[in-house]
């Protein structure tokens, strides 16, 4: 590249800021796709008990956000801010993550007591070990593309990650439980936590932060509060990303019961999720797509492919007809892409947009992602679960018409509201007045 002179990291470090993401993803998907199910089919917790823990874990998350981006934001060490948390929580997220799909021969209370304790407690890990992620980037490089660049490698690797845990994960429980879910799901979760724990230290060894103005770094809460309610375009991205992650929990956690229980195919789970491959074409357009369009004109753009993705799937549910629904899947995921690629990336230019009003507070204003994907995910769960409790759902049962409504209502319906949600709360993200405070 011909900017490649002026800027301060190389590939090396970019795969392992990458890779970073990777990591997270490996635990990270697996909650979110499959935790539901192993939760009600495999480990016994009634839909109702796991929509309440669901949504706890996810309040508890909402203030474990702010803790962790206030941690972060006051970190004094030879590593930095934000790196020394991967070296510090990867061991403990890896260990909580197994802990998580273990299925000790508890009473019901205690089954229960033993979710909450380990959920809960993967919570917070998994946000010690995702924040930085986000928070170190601005750190990194001062370049807006190479910023950009580094969003894409990103979340390149933490896309391609979550293909591989949708489509291989329920094949590898297949192999290493040979009909014991119990079993499997433990073997595969052990892989999964094992990587993750490799990757996150390779990032600790090899990504470095380079631009911390120490005399702004550190100011006092009240005056961090004031800045994040005058930073705009922090609340609308906010916003988007809450949005983006809630209709992602509803999807991804109705998919393997919508093919189980309406469609009766349960075995074309991994064959729909494999169309979620398409979502790497949207992170590698993004690098294109802002040569001539805005950061905020490339997401409408993605969500509105999303949108119309999720219109055809609707086609291929109520056609009955599986390549239009694998075809809206497919088209989704382009979308999916482009938005999720572009979130590390608006974060940092709100970073940078508060350091023009005298606070660098990249912890705080990174929280933001582990908030949006926390109450995103805690509030799909419980829209998930809830639903389906409420229409009489009985696992490994043919189901009745009411819980088969709710099954097409979180499938179909409710992400094509919460997609026309996002266009409209972007819709006052005001990038070009940030850009030209920044630049000042």
């Amino acid at each position: 590249m011909k900017d490649e002179a002026k800027w301060q990291t190389r590939w090396p470090e970019r795969i392992s800021y990458g890779l970073s993401d990777a990591a997270d993803n490996l635990v990270f998907q697996m909650m979110t796709t499959y935790l539901l199910f192993f939760y009600t089919d495999v480990y016994g917790l009634g839909a109702g008990a796991a929509a309440i823990l669901f949504i706890v874990a996810r309040i508890a998350d909402v203030v474990e956000s702010l803790i962790i981006g206030l941690m972060i934001d006051h970190t004094h060490s030879k590593y930095g801010k934000s790196r020394p948390f991967f070296l510090w929580y990867a061991l403990p997220y890896a260990i909580f993550a197994i802990l998580t799909f273990v299925t000790p021969n508890f009473s019901a209370t205690g089954k229960l007591v033993w979710a909450y304790v380990t959920y809960l407690g993967l919570g917070f890990l998994y946000t010690a070990v995702n924040s930085p992620i986000t928070s170190i980037l601005p750190t990194m490089t001062q370049n807006p593309r190479e910023l950009t660049l580094l969003g894409v490698v990103r979340q390149f690797c933490g896309s391609s990650v979550q293909i591989i845990v949708a489509v291989f994960t329920l094949p590898l429980v297949a192999f290493f439980g040979g009909g014991n879910q119990r079993q499997g799901f433990f073997w595969t979760i052990v892989v999964f936590g094992v990587i993750s724990l490799i990757l996150i230290l390779n990032t600790f060894v090899h990504v470095r932060e380079r631009f911390t103005d120490h005399e702004i770094a550190h100011q006092p809460l009240k005056k961090v509060v004031k800045m994040l309610r005058q930073n705009h375009q922090w609340i609308v991205i906010s916003i988007v990303i809450f949005l983006f992650w809630l209709v992602t929990a509803i999807k991804n956690q109705t998919t393997i019961y919508y093919f189980k229980y309406t469609l009766h195919t349960a075995e074309l789970v991994p064959l729909a999720n494999s169309f979620t491959l398409s979502s790497l074409i949207g992170v590698l357009l993004i690098m294109r797509l802002t040569h001539f369009l805005s950061k905020k004109q490339t997401m409408q753009l993605g969500i509105l492919v999303e949108l119309i993705g999720q219109l055809l799937l609707t086609g291929g549910v109520y056609l009955n007809w599986l390549p239009l629904l694998f075809a809206g899947i497919l088209i989704n995921s382009i979308g999916n892409g482009i938005v999720v690629g572009l979130v590390s990336i608006m974060i940092a230019d709100t970073v940078r947009y508060g350091m023009t009003m005298g606070i660098q507070a990249e912890g705080v204003l990174a929280s933001t992602d582990d908030f949006g994907v926390n109450m995103g995910l805690g509030l799909g769960g419980l829209i998930t679960a809830g639903l389906f409790d409420l229409a009489g759902y009985v696992p490994n049962h043919s189901q009745n018409a009411a819980t088969l409504g709710m099954i097409n209502l979180n499938y179909v319906w409710l992400p094509l509201i919460i997609y026309l949600l996002m266009l409209s709360a972007l819709h006052f993200y005001n990038e070009q007045q940030m850009l030209l405070e920044i630049d000042k």
